[in-house]
């Protein structure tokens, strides 16, 4: 995809006020090394005349109540993750493109965008701010941002949070509707150690893109299909997800006795004793994992997978209650990085798709691949105005990713609809 991005301004940018200069802990699951990593995203908008200003002046308001994200990363000790509010700030371009998002297609075909063009360049500091991001803006009045998040800080609810207030205060409020709450306190200081998870060597496989457009009536006649013969309702990620796992598994074609596993994970927020607050921005999530044979898996209806995965959420309060306890024998957050694990991530509720810093709201939020081996499914949204779900996929290699859209299509179109 040809584009030319000319980068004019960039630095950091700090509190609007006096903010508290302290060192806060962080939380048992924000420690977790599998969470020491940069999330990235796009965040294609159709209008925004000046985005680069409205949004710099309303994200320096922002980093008052949300002072702890304009410090640092610290470790005095291994293990020991700290954030350093020290009013640093944080990471903004400024930047620039003659070229339209509508002779772009708004970045709809993820397998061609110019992604080091629309992300901020990493600050020259050895220690990086916890976000980054660029604005640029094109010639038809379109922008987009380029989001670098550590994950240390916050989950996928918390980083819209955030996003969230920064768009209010572009659009005139006094402050966040959302007052953020710190509280990283309510896991238990002292747990069991579990035994470490042996590192498995570095796969040698590339995962290949692919995206999957599903319309509502499909997915409503799926689920139409699984009230009948069960009597209960399921949602249209439990569908996704299923026809996803499934058909992946009938497309790569393991051998019939290998084990296999879908990995998401849910929001806890109201599994800790008292419940979270409105407004807390940190991880509080739990994986939920899911085993069956690759035989028993090919074999299953759609049904069957749907009540696999209803099943496992059903676990989430015990299990999870275990994890807080110190009572797990494995550590949940390390299940197998291998070809056999399919991970699967729901973004369509996080609240990225209703930021509106005046404007309106995105018409495209795009994910940008983590790994190159880890098989990764996002369930996401249509771009707008499209009405539906997009299954954002790095989960098959190439000789697997025409019969893995194949089959998935074929699960969705034999259903009632």
């Amino acid at each position: 995809m040809a584009l030319s991005v000319i980068r004019r301004k960039e630095g950091l940018v700090k509190p609007a006020e006096e903010t508290p200069l302290t060192t806060l802990d962080l939380s048992a699951i924000d420690k977790l090394g599998v969470l020491r990593c940069n999330v990235r995203t796009l965040h294609v908008f159709k209008h925004g005349p000046q985005a680069a200003r409205v949004i710099r002046e309303a994200l320096s308001k922002a980093l008052v109540p949300y002072y702890p994200l304009a410090g640092r990363l610290i470790e005095p000790k291994p293990g020991c993750l700290q954030i350093q509010c020290s009013a640093h700030g944080v990471w903004l371009v400024e930047a620039s493109s003659h070229s339209t998002l509508h002779s772009l297609n708004y970045f709809d075909n993820l397998h061609s965008i110019p992604y080091d063009d629309l992300l901020p360049e990493s600050e020259s500091q050895c220690i990086q701010p916890l976000v980054q991001m660029q604005v640029t803006e094109f010639g038809c009045g379109g922008f987009v941002m380029g989001l670098i998040f550590c994950h240390s800080i916050c989950d996928g609810l918390g980083a819209a949070q955030f996003l969230n207030a920064i768009g209010e205060l572009a659009r005139g409020l006094d402050k966040p509707s959302v007052e953020p709450v710190w509280q990283r306190d309510f896991f238990p200081s002292q747990q069991i150690a579990l035994p470490p998870n042996p590192i498995p060597p570095m796969a040698e496989y590339k995962l290949e893109h692919a995206n999957i457009d599903m319309p509502m009536d499909q997915i409503k006649g799926v689920k139409r299909e699984f009230e009948q013969a069960t009597g209960r309702t399921c949602s249209a990620f439990e569908v996704v997800a299923a026809a996803c796992w499934a058909s992946r598994t009938r497309a790569i074609q393991f051998r019939p006795n290998t084990q296999l596993k879908l990995v998401f994970f849910a929001n806890c927020r109201n599994l800790v004793e008292p419940p979270l607050p409105n407004g807390f921005y940190g991880n509080c999530f739990f994986p939920v994992s899911i085993s069956a044979s690759c035989e028993s898996l090919t074999n299953a209806s759609m049904v069957d997978v749907v009540k696999l995965i209803k099943e496992a959420k059903g676990k989430v309060g015990a299990e999870f209650g275990k994890y807080l306890k110190g009572e797990q024998l494995e550590e949940p957050f390390a299940p197998p990085l291998t070809y056999t694990t399919l991970f699967v991530s729901e973004w369509g509720r996080l609240g990225f798709n209703h930021v509106d810093y005046r404007w309106g709201p995105p018409v495209h939020v795009v994910p940008i691949q983590g790994s190159a081996v880890i098989p990764v499914a996002i369930v996401g949204s249509l771009p707008l105005p499209n009405k539906g779900i997009r299954l954002m996929t790095w989960c098959v290699e190439d000789p697997h990713r025409t019969p893995f859209l194949h089959h998935i299509h074929i699960h969705m179109a034999c259903m009632n609809v």
